[in-house]
Order: C-alpha cells, then structure tokens, then sequence
C-alpha cells in the first residue's frame, strides 16, 4: 500500500510540473529519399503458456512405494501364509482391547509382508458376524486397500454357501443354471452371491467359471462349467459376472486357456490341451473375448503343446499369457496366476522361480505361491540383481493400483 501511495504521488507530481514546464518541440522527422515509410515495430509475441498438469496421484504413491511394498502389490495369499491372527468366535466374546490388539499384530505383519490381497477358504470362516468384522479390521491395518477374495462360484465351490456356520442361497451347480439356456438365471446367481459378499467385505470372487465342459473325461471342471456349448458357456459367465459386478464385486474369469477339455486335474500335475490355436480360438476361447478392463482372467496351469511347442503351463508361458490373452484376446485388465500350491507348479519349481516366471509371462497377481517369505524375498532380490526390471515392477505395480482405484474405490 506504501508503495501504491508512492507511485500515485510521484504521477501527480509530474503531472503539475507538466503544466508549468513548456514541453520541448519535437524534432522534424525527415522521410527516407527512397520515399518508403518505416514500418512501425511489433511488439514481441510470446506462446501462450501451457497450464501446469495436475501430478498423477498413483505416480506420487508409486514413487514414495518401498522396493519391497512395491513387490508385496504382486501377491494375494492366506491369513495362514502370513501368519495372521484370525477370530475363530462369536464376536460377542471378543473384547475392544482384543480387537484393537489383533488390529495392531496384522499392521505388523503387513509392515514385513505389504500384501496385495488376502483370499480366504473355510478354515477361515466362522459366521457371517466373524468374517464381516475380520474383513474390515484386515482393510484397516492396510496401507493400501486389499483385495479380500475368495471362491464362491455356486455349487460344489462355495466356501461360504457351504460353510455350516453361513445360512446362504445354495445352487446345485453352474451347469444346471446353464441347463436352463437362459443368461437371465446366470445373472441373478451373480446378484445373489455378490449381495453376501459385499455385505461380508469381500470385493473379489474368483469366479465366474468360463471354462466349457468339452471333455467328458474331465476331472475337475465337469459342472462347474457352465455348458459344453461355448457360445451358451460364454452368454452364462458373463451375465454372472455382471451379477457380480453390479454388487461392486470383481468377477476372475477362469481358467484361461480353457481346463474343460483336459483330461488331467491341474491339482495333481501339469493339465493340457491337444487343441490347435484355431480349434482353441473356435471354442475355448469365446468366453474370455471382450472382456473389459475392470475384470479379471486367472490363467491356469494348462499346456497347449500343439500351439507353443512345449509343456509349459499357461501360468509361466509368454507366449500364452502375453501372447494369446493380451495380443489375440487384447484383455486389459488384470491376470492371476491360479494357486501355484498346486503339484503342476510345485512338483518343477521353487515358489520364487514360479513366481518369476509368471511375471515375466505377462501375470500381475501370483496367487498363494508356494513358501512365501521366499518367494517374496526372490522377486525383490531379482529386481535389486535386475534380473527383473524395476521399471517392469513399476508399470506392472501402477497397473495394479489404477484397477484398484477404479474398480474397489482406492484414493491414494
């Protein structure tokens, strides 16, 4: 303001002076002999300015990421496996102080172990009270939002359907819903199972099952598939999944490239179809096309010999993950291993070669490696070796992140 008083006095100042001071004439001009008229001179242009971009909050919170918070993102594995306290009563014999107690070891744990995601099988449900309080306290004690899943699939692989302690909607199986031909029954399957789930704090269901059952000597899939037509097996997956998703539950589309026509149990051993890539494309893969990038595909432990010339499960294959699913398929969301506890892994790899190879095929999330205080510890010695890129860490990691805020609401 002193600064304003000055400057308006020195002008009226001036201003006075003018009056009584005569102005000098200004002096002739004369025109150039060559009769031009100098232009007169422009004022200089400048570019108008960009305005600054707002910084990328997941960028921020990937750049203040530990290596190995970095690294936890990658893997989904039990409360077990962590060594997490659990609540295996009813709740109301459990006392604040207990909570807050059991609140503070799993914020411990994740400070060792910062875990993606926790999925959960009956020996950790108790009743619909326990798994609904557990839930939320596992979300509390994250830095970064879980994705808390587990396998609800409607018919024999129901976890909580078929947990004594949950009374629940029962269905005989995926194949007698697909029996009726009618997408329709499909859907409201998905509404039933995704309502419980919300109301429990579940936001994955690894599920639906999009496998078609093509091969009678099948040991695993049978009915849960949905169908043996794969046009109706596709119609059928997908309106569960819109069931699902429209009680804001995540649906994992099973088992790409297809378990229905194995004649092995990917339990057990390595699972494989004998199928060209075009009898694969005419068939098994119908259900896994035009997805969107807000679900996801488990990729399961099944060679395709006859298209990559070797043995090697889907999970570790490039050329099936990276190769079909995002390039033929051109999938965007997110890929999870199926659980790498089964002897199709474990019988030919560590839990950190395993793990290593799936990331490098092209999954995102290892489901339940085996031993994984060392498959943890190898990703993370790979990245500092750079046997495993951390620039591939970091956009496999944002990845994750971006789906997470889009799809389960996570704010950094």
């Amino acid at each position: 303001m002193k600064k304003l008083l000055s400057l308006t006095a020195l002008v009226l100042t001036l201003t006075l002076l003018s009056g009584c001071i005569p102005l000098p004439t200004p002096p002739e001009t004369t025109q150039p002999e060559t009769g031009e008229t100098e232009s007169p001179t422009q004022a200089p242009t400048t570019e108008p300015t960009e305005a600054p971009t707002e910084p990328d909050p997941l960028v921020l919170q990937l750049e203040s990421m530990t290596l190995e918070e970095k690294v936890g993102q990658l893997f989904m594995v039990t409360p077990g496996t962590l060594g997490l306290p659990q609540i295996k009563a009813p709740m109301d014999a459990i006392t604040q102080e207990q909570v807050t107690q059991m609140e503070a070891a799993i914020r411990e744990i994740f400070e060792t172990y910062p875990v993606g995601g926790i999925v959960q099988f009956a020996a950790d449900l108790y009743s619909p009270e326990q798994i609904t309080a557990y839930n939320a306290l596992l979300q509390k004690a994250a830095k970064i939002p879980l994705f808390l899943g587990i396998d609800e699939e409607g018919g024999t692989v129901a976890r909580l359907a078929n947990h004594s302690g949950f009374d629940l909607p029962q269905y005989q199986s995926a194949g007698a819903v697909g029996a009726s031909g009618n997408p329709k029954d499909a859907l409201e399957m998905g509404q039933t199972i995704g309502a419980y789930l919300q109301e429990y704090g579940f936001n994955m269901d690894f599920a639906p099952v999009a496998d078609v059952n093509t091969n009678p000597n099948n040991p695993v899939i049978g009915n849960r598939s949905f169908s043996s037509d794969c046009n109706m097996a596709s119609q059928m997956a997908k309106a569960m999944a819109q069931g699902l998703e429209e009680k804001s539950i995540v649906p994992v589309f099973k088992h790409f490239p297809g378990h229905g026509d194995t004649a092995q149990d990917s339990h057990d051993e390595v699972a494989y179809s004998g199928k060209t890539l075009g009898q694969l494309q005419g068939c098994e893969f119908i259900p896994f096309s035009g997805l969107t990038e807000n679900q996801c595909v488990m990729v399961g432990h099944i060679a395709l010999p006859e298209v990559t010339g070797n043995m090697t499960p889907a999970t570790l294959s490039p050329e099936i993950v990276t190769g079909l699913l995002r390039e033929n398929l051109g999938f965007e969301g997110l890929i999870f291993t199926d659980s790498m506890v089964m002897e199709a892994i474990t019988d030919n790899y560590s839990g950190a070669e395993a793990s290593l190879l799936a990331l490098t095929a092209g999954c995102q999330v290892i489901l339940q490696p085996e031993d994984f205080p060392s498959a943890f510890t190898g990703v993370v010695e790979a990245v500092e070796a750079g046997t495993f890129p951390e620039e591939q860490l970091d956009t496999v990691v944002l990845q994750i992140l971006r789906f997470k805020e889009a799809v389960i609401g996570y704010h950094p």
